[in-house]
């Protein structure tokens, strides 16, 4: 019985590790800033920062608050949305504490349905990245769609807080967020 056991193990143990190759070649998980592939939540993925999804306030919570508010639209498997990711979670940095960063999967917006001002689907315009800027009082002060540079956010918000100009202040330096992000230097 022992020599038939002994007889046994090798090819067995080659079966497995043939397998277990086999598998882990079969579907590598590998996130790119260039695809348009589900990686997960591109906000922690590829810009570093996890904590704008879920959002800490829905679009009526922060309106009510009558707080500035920054509404995203975006797909978690969108090459844009993946590289505008950097530029929200910019955004969030300087204004995260006197506005109110809601993003939206605009998978969860229903086409077809009508929509209150006070409802995401309200302002969805069916592209992504979309992003809409409102003032304290609600105005819409940017609507625009694809991705809207840094700079063009930023100076909505310097004039909504009553701001110098980008050309009038003190040049700030952006940080790198984490080592895949590498937009931001």
């Amino acid at each position: 019985m022992t020599l038939f056991s002994r007889n046994w193990q090798r090819p067995i143990a080659t079966l497995c590790l043939a397998i277990a190759l086999w598998v882990a070649c079969l579907s590598p998980a590998w996130a790119a800033l260039d695809d348009d592939k589900n990686d997960g939540n591109i906000f922690a993925l590829y810009a570093g920062n996890g904590s704008i999804v879920p959002p800490s306030s829905t679009l009526p919570q922060a309106l009510t608050a009558h707080r500035p508010t920054l509404l995203v639209f975006y797909l978690d498997d969108s090459r844009d949305c993946k590289q505008f990711s950097t530029t929200v979670s910019e955004l969030q940095s300087y204004y995260g504490r006197v506005a109110t960063i809601v993003p939206v999967n605009a998978d969860s917006v229903l086409p077809n349905q009508a929509y209150a001002e006070t409802e995401p689907g309200y302002y969805y315009s069916g592209q992504v990245p979309q992003s809409v800027i409102f003032d304290e009082s609600g105005t819409v002060r940017l609507n625009e769609s694809g991705q809207v540079a840094f700079e063009a956010l930023d100076s909505v918000f310097r004039d909504i807080f009553e701001l110098l100009p980008r050309s009038e202040s003190v040049e700030l330096k952006r940080r790198a967020v984490n080592e895949v992000n590498t937009e931001l230097r």
